[in-house]
């Protein structure tokens, strides 16, 4: 592949014993950062009798403890951070709906390096300095916002930073700045088609869209083709959590067979979520990252609970870093229903192979005579003839092949679209009643 594919080629185009050799570098710096900078990094490291001088490997990684979530919350609001606060020039934070925040600081430095990855995926897949990118995320402590917009900033992209919501306007703009680039979650891109719809709006023939990130929310192989063949344009999957830095972790290449983890920002483990050791490549389990390239608060053995695999073998693009596969779901976001294991991505993969259904779907979980029950409502496509016959005839395919996969059989009602609620934010794809009678 010419270097001219790379935008970063000194990183970009590393050897796998190249990229080896910078994460043993850069692993002990990071080690010995966070030992004479982090109280709580000294004291966990002291308390097991680890010094920076112990990590001689990559191996020697896993003698250091996981960092959870929960340690964040803990060391609420800067307890983690390496540096002194005076250093710092942003920080990003989570909702804290349950519970203190967790809270990610970063220097000049860090945001620099931040742009550099997000800039690197964008180019990836083709984008350009003559393109014009929209981003529909919105801005402030969520990261996906300003980790777009600072990156698709550094490519040299015209950009649009619209946030989120209002539809009607972002249609505007992409008519009106003949928008190239989009960035979107999967259900607003779905939500952005149905309004194309409404408005006559032709995005084949009436705008310049070709290429669409998405991401943010786990979504099936048969959604990312839904969303490509209705605005005509290729869908790339990103990877990011504001934990990390925010979106530019992993990406897609235009082979779109994996997300490229770049590291030479991260040490990427993938464990057994219940023992806890690592599991072989081409095995799901949970995600466990180390940062590399951070000044403000890096976090060494992150379990993010997001649930993906390495995927064996190269990839035709040439770049070696490893490739992990889309997320199959959060380890915390699982369903156990009757003693099943059930992952909402499931579900979706199996609605989604029904060109009669749209893209909105609600699994609802409720007690019911002292049993627990599952309902699945999903939206009605405009492919749908009106006729009660058929309509009982899907509905029983549908719980057929929901019950050969996730081995219970749940009620399936088929609603008329527009009929599940929206959100402009990610969509709340299950909604959990059975705690009202715990």
């Amino acid at each position: 592949m010419s270097s001219s594919e790379f935008y970063n080629p000194e990183f970009e185009a590393l050897s796998r014993a190249e990229i080896e050799n910078l994460q043993l570098e850069r692993l002990q710096h990071t080690v010995e950062h966070c030992y004479a900078g982090s109280r709580f990094y000294h004291e966990r490291l002291d308390s097991i009798g680890i010094k920076p001088s112990s990590i001689t490997s990559l191996d020697d990684l896993r003698k250091i403890p996981f960092t959870t979530k929960q340690d964040l919350r803990d060391t609420y609001p800067f307890g983690i951070a390496s540096v002194p606060l005076s250093k710092c020039v942003r920080l990003h934070s989570s909702s804290g709906t349950t519970g203190n925040p967790t809270v990610v600081l970063h220097t000049q430095r860090d945001l620099e390096q931040w742009a550099n990855a997000v800039a690197r995926c964008l180019y990836m897949v083709g984008c350009r300095p003559e393109d014009v990118f929209q981003n529909t995320s919105g801005y402030g402590m969520f990261t996906g916002g300003l980790g777009f917009q600072y990156g698709a900033e550094r490519l040299g992209m015209l950009t649009v930073p619209a946030a989120a919501g209002n539809t009607l306007r972002q249609l505007k703009f992409f008519k009106d700045f003949r928008t190239t680039v989009v960035h979107a979650i999967p259900s607003y891109a779905a939500r952005l088609y149905e309004v194309m719809c409404e408005q006559g709006i032709d995005p084949r023939r009436d705008l310049a869209l070709k290429t669409l990130v998405i991401g943010a929310e786990p979504h099936s192989e048969d959604t990312r083709k839904r969303i490509e063949n209705m605005l005509g344009v290729k869908a790339y999957n990103s990877f990011g959590m504001s934990e990390m830095c925010g979106p530019g972790v992993a990406f897609e290449c235009k082979e779109q067979n994996g997300l490229h983890i770049w590291e030479d920002y991260y040490i990427v483990e993938i464990v057994n979520p219940d023992t806890l050791e690592p599991v072989p490549d081409g095995e799901v389990g949970e995600l466990v990252l180390t940062t590399i390239n951070r000044e403000a608060m890096p976090l060494l053995r992150y379990r993010t609970r997001d649930l993906t695999r390495i995927l064996p073998g190269d990839c035709p693009c040439g770049r070696q870093h490893k490739r992990l596969d889309r997320m199959k779901g959060r380890s915390d976001d699982m369903i156990i229903l009757k003693g099943v294991n059930i992952f909402p991505i499931q579900i979706e993969t199996i609605l989604m192979q029904f060109k009669e259904l749209a893209s909105d779907y609600l699994i609802t979980l409720e007690t019911l005579d002292d049993n627990d029950a599952m309902t699945v409502e999903v939206e009605l496509s405009d492919m749908f003839i009106d006729d009660y016959g058929a309509l009982q005839r899907l509905e029983k395919e549908i719980t057929r092949q929901l019950r050969d996969e996730i081995l219970i059989t749940p009620k399936v009602r088929l609603v008329p679209k527009g009929s599940l609620p929206k959100s402009e934010g990610k969509a709340v794809r299950v909604k959990d009643l059975r705690k009202q009678y715990q």
